[in-house]
């Protein structure tokens, strides 16, 4: 079982429903990964993604190796059939059968070059490992693709399910440099596979997200009108409004994506957010334990 997209949830409800349980008492299962090795390979910085992967690893009594690529490992050739006499020193073919025989799960951060759209959508360093590792692979943040974040979000907005039908908002604008669109893809794909809220995408024309992953979404370019009647609102850039339950993945940028009023309300879940970022991992581990690795 290797976990690389929203898509790979079978019933986002009942896995939702699994995670709570599961924060409810997270050592339950702490003879599950007993011996098994969670191996953590950044290729990008990370907090919230390495800790509670790791505390989430810790929680089922698994062993964690981590290495960061970006300042420890060799430079990868991730082409077939390069002619390895420039930069890189080691094809992921090795690497990938490598550090498949030293862990039991391997979890991947690498994110997009936001220079080459061809490439960042081929998810290259992803789908490496997938094809050449004999182990599950966990999605960490991939080029296109956040889903751990996006499932402890819809574990975080069950916690504050309203009696009525949620409206939820997705508003996404311009930030002082260029960021990937992993967190807001995954957030999409996992809200269509929510039955029972309402969905509004709001940008600034011209910073369109992928359509093949907007597929129907409602699309409104006026965020003041996207934001009436809202429940939940997930940013990643904003402006001040206060009758909704804010959310954001974190790191953010204080008062220049989000006023200090806002993330520091009472409306604001961020914090329980990232919080979840453990019962996310968690579940996806403990899946793929239970599942005897395969």
């Amino acid at each position: 079982m290797n976990f690389i997209s929203i898509q790979n949830i079978d019933s986002l409800d009942k896995w939702v429903k699994q995670a709570l349980k599961i924060k409810k008492n997270p050592l339950k299962n702490k003879k599950l990964g007993k011996n098994k090795t969670l191996g953590m390979l950044f290729f990008n910085s990370s907090l919230r993604t390495r800790l509670s992967t790791q505390k989430a690893a810790m929680n089922l009594g698994m062993d964690v190796i981590v290495m960061n690529f970006n300042s420890e490992g060799w430079t990868l050739e991730f082409q077939d059939g390069a002619v390895m006499n420039q930069g890189s020193s080691e094809h992921i073919k090795e690497a990938a059968a490598v550090v498949s025989q030293y862990c039991d799960i391997i979890a991947i951060r690498a994110f997009a070059g936001l220079v080459d759209k061809e490439k960042d959508n081929a998810e290259t360093v992803i789908s490496g490992f997938l094809k050449y590792a004999s182990v599950p692979v966990v999605n960490m943040e991939s080029a296109t693709g956040h889903p751990m974040q996006s499932l402890a979000d819809a574990i975080t907005m069950a916690e504050h399910k309203t009696k009525h039908r949620a409206k939820v908002v997705l508003s996404w604008a311009p930030h002082p440099r260029a960021l990937p669109q992993a967190v807001p893809n995954s957030f999409v794909e996992m809200m269509q596979k929510q039955e029972d809220m309402d969905f509004v995408i709001t940008h600034p024309e011209g910073y369109e997200l992928n359509p093949e992953i907007t597929k129907d979404s409602v699309i409104e370019y006026d965020q003041n009108k996207a934001f009436e009647n809202a429940d939940f609102i997930y940013a990643k850039n904003w402006s001040n409004y206060k009758e909704y339950k804010f959310m954001h993945c974190l790191p953010v940028r204080r008062n220049v994506i989000v006023a200090d009023e806002v993330i520091d309300s009472e409306n604001s879940v961020v914090i329980e957010q990232a919080n979840n970022r453990t019962y996310s991992a968690q579940l996806v581990l403990q899946k793929i334990l239970k599942n005897g690795g395969k």
